[in-house]
């Protein structure tokens, strides 16, 4: 009530009534697939379904005007309430690897949740369950906007998915930021580094190409002057045969 700013109790949403549907498309092949259908619907909600026909043919599907498609069974005021506690209490912790209800309502503060597995609800016995079905339950409320949904169902305990605060997404965020600058800087100075051990590199594969350029050069020279010597001895030796 203060939450919302209701200036009377009776303002206060609240669960007008729960339908629970089940698709049973396999019986229009086999009826006795709509009997097992219907016994587990009512073990389930407590009450009996009522069955669901073809609006039109439809050739593909080979389905037919007239054939039962489906089951429903609309449950109102405390039977309404008892199931839901038992979904909630019961059921929805059965499910496998449960990690908690989207908080997707239609905008209207109705809520609507989908079961893969009709065996979650303990009232069904898994040894004479003929096919898993599944099933969709529709919570429809009175409240006016999807908060208010939101909160009247968090109430009873609904386990939704928690949202984030503003305060907690903006500091995973600068986190995540931070340990991305951290990463760009570890990467630039790896870079830097290798560019450093490359130009040391550079350099003495220089000096060793300077020096082997430097040895021959000196060679050279001394050949170069060892040819006046030997000219000088070879213009001694004609004298001297002269």
């Amino acid at each position: 009530v203060e939450q919302f700013g209701y200036t009377s109790v009776m303002q206060a949403p609240k669960v007008q009534k729960i339908t629970v549907n089940m698709g049973v498309g396999e019986a229009k092949q086999d009826s006795k697939m709509l009997d097992a259908a219907a016994g587990q619907l009512a073990q389930i909600a407590g009450q009996a379904p009522n069955v669901r026909l073809a609006r039109k043919s439809i050739a593909n599907f080979k389905l037919r005007e007239g054939m039962p498609v489906g089951l429903a069974v609309t449950l109102r005021g405390d039977r309404a309430y008892e199931f839901l506690d038992r979904l909630m209490s019961v059921a929805i912790p059965r499910i496998r690897d449960f990690r908690g209800l989207p908080a997707n309502f239609d905008g209207r503060g109705n809520y609507t949740i989908g079961v893969r597995e009709q065996i979650i609800f303990p009232e069904i016995d898994y040894d004479a369950v003929d096919q898993i079905r599944g099933l969709d339950i529709a919570i429809t409320t009175s409240a006016a906007t999807d908060e208010e949904g939101h909160a009247l169902l968090s109430l009873f305990g609904m386990p939704f998915i928690d949202k984030p605060n503003p305060e907690q997404i903006a500091a995973e965020e600068a986190a995540k930021a931070a340990e991305d600058a951290a990463k760009r800087e570890a990467a630039e100075l790896a870079k830097a580094e290798l560019s450093e051990s490359e130009s040391a590199g550079d350099g003495e594969e220089a000096e060793e190409g300077e020096d082997a350029a430097a040895e021959p050069s000196a060679d050279a020279t001394e050949e170069t002057s060892d040819e006046p010597e030997d000219e000088a001895a070879n213009d001694a030796a004609e004298e001297t045969d002269q």
